[in-house]
């Protein structure tokens, strides 16, 4: 027996449908940051990370050409990748605020290539910046892995859904098979 359901109606493409769809969507929280041309530390919260290549290992994210840290990403060699633990929530609220002393909320070092390396992250990488891809009001920056920590395997990462910061639940294991 198949059950179908009739689609509610499509609203028009928009900036509202793409907001009220990604609500829906649950993203790992990461802070990107890069040592400015200024030498200053420069950072912010972003949930666009995504893994693009395995050989050679490449990701990317994505950062509006508005945000005060594009002037710093656009001229950057290299950016550290920052995934957040579920006990991040107030840390990744710093970096996602416009006009923020973020670095004054964090503790960090230069890592080996310069980027600023946030302690107590759940995992880091620093990323040597291979393209910066206009897109929209956005631009995507592909960088290759360099080096990192993978973190403990046990902490459990920050998500954001809904506009908020939120921990992911694991389920128990299913003993019913």
């Amino acid at each position: 027996m198949t059950v179908t359901e009739t689609p509610r109606a499509a609203r028009p493409a928009g900036d509202a449908l793409l907001r009220a769809v990604f609500r829906q969507h649950a993203a790992g929280v990461a802070v990107i940051t890069v040592r400015g041309a200024d030498g200053r530390p420069h950072g912010f919260t972003a949930t666009s990370l995504i893994s693009v290549s395995a050989e050679p290992p490449a990701l990317a994210f994505a950062i509006s050409t508005g945000a005060s840290s594009w002037p710093a990403v656009a001229g950057a060699a290299y950016v550290g990748v920052h995934l957040l633990g579920e006990d991040q929530a107030a840390l990744a609220a710093v970096f996602a605020c416009s006009g923020a002393d973020r670095f004054a909320a964090a503790r960090w070092s230069p890592g080996p290539c310069g980027s600023p390396v946030l302690s107590g992250a759940l995992a880091w990488l620093e990323c040597r910046v291979t393209a910066r891809v206009p897109a929209g009001d956005h631009r995507i920056v592909v960088a290759e892995l360099v080096g990192g920590d993978p973190g403990p395997a046990d902490r459990l990462p920050l998500l954001y859904r809904a506009g908020a910061f939120t921990a992911l639940r694991p389920q128990p294991p299913d003993h019913a098979s």
